[in-house]
């Protein structure tokens, strides 16, 4: 099942320069391993804002809840999940094949 998200990065002002060093060190480990495994197909920052769209590919509402509740940053993150379905005019890799 693939999702949108739109991830906007909310840093509380009392977290001291450190803190946020260690979480965007500890979330960019996190991004990239679950890059690898395949739950995270593609990220775009967002010009001019702390924010991100990204893709997941998971199998189960609850699987995608997990992976976004173990980004480090999660606390700090508003997030906004849109479930995406192939388009019949798609001619790309996802496009649905004749029967």
């Amino acid at each position: 099942m693939l999702f949108l998200a739109r991830m906007d990065v909310q840093v509380p002002p009392h977290l001291n320069p450190q803190d946020i060093e260690r979480l965007q060190r500890l979330e960019k480990e996190y991004s990239q391993a679950i890059q690898q495994d395949g739950r995270l197909t593609a990220i775009w920052r967002v010009v001019g804002e702390y924010a991100n769209y990204s893709v997941f590919d998971v199998d189960t509402n609850d699987e995608l809840h997990r992976t976004l509740s173990d980004f480090p940053m999660y606390p700090y993150l508003k997030i906004k999940v849109t479930p995406l379905a192939t388009h019949p005019n798609s001619i790309g890799k996802d496009a649905p094949t004749k029967s």
